[in-house]
């Protein structure tokens, strides 16, 4: 482990963890990476957090943080270079940011777990062909892209808080079946996440074998 640096359990393709690190990165947070290997759950990351899922973030004074959003929230406010927090002074843009997020992280969600890995709901009809799960989600597809069809961001002009802690999720739900997702009259969602996905942040977090996140 490196010298007083904060340690962040992570892995590459959770999206919790995803947009944890793009909040890191974008605050320029140098950091220490564990990656962590789900299936074998390192002894220190149980003692950190008894969820044991990741992200976990120790700070070098010992406090924990076990939520994506709670990292994202952390790493911000210590530096918000991008502006991505909505602005304290407007009530209505924190306020659409927190039911966007909302409805990602529960209804959305559910519908991706179900769409992705429909062997784990055995008692469940959510398979690709039969079950609803894809159409669930589709629905909040179809929201974001109304709202991206006369802004290029989230919130407005630009890149924002909300655009990260929900775009791992849509390029989750995309690539299940990406010839499909594709199909969809989701013109303009299909550009939002074109544009995060080759954007330089994304590519940044996404290296393999980097033991350090540095915003260099």
């Amino acid at each position: 482990m490196l010298n007083n640096l904060p340690i962040l359990y992570s892995f590459r393709r959770c999206p919790y963890a995803m947009r944890a690190r793009m909040a890191l990165y974008s605050a320029g947070i140098q950091i220490e990476i564990i990656e962590v290997a789900l299936k074998e759950k390192p002894e220190d990351l149980l003692a950190l957090s008894s969820k044991g899922t990741v992200p976990v973030l120790r700070l070098e004074d010992g406090r924990v943080l076990d939520e994506s959003l709670t990292i994202m929230n952390w790493a911000l406010g210590q530096n918000d270079p991008d502006h991505w927090l909505p602005e304290a002074s407007s009530d209505a843009s924190a306020k659409v940011c927190h039911e966007l997020i909302v409805e990602n992280d529960c209804s959305f969600k559910q519908a991706l777990d179900r769409y992705k890995y429909p062997q784990r709901y055995p008692n469940e009809d959510c398979s690709n062909a039969r079950g609803n799960s894809r159409e669930n989600g589709l629905v909040f597809l179809n929201k974001l892209n109304t709202r991206l069809a006369t802004q290029p961001y989230m919130l407005g002009e630009t890149l924002g808080y909300a655009d990260i802690a929900i775009f791992p999720f849509i390029r989750q739900f995309a690539n299940v079946d990406f010839g499909w997702f594709e199909s969809k009259r989701l013109t303009s969602l299909q550009a939002w996440l074109n544009n995060l996905v080759n954007g330089t942040l994304f590519k940044a977090i996404m290296e393999k074998n980097r033991n350090l996140l540095l915003n260099d």
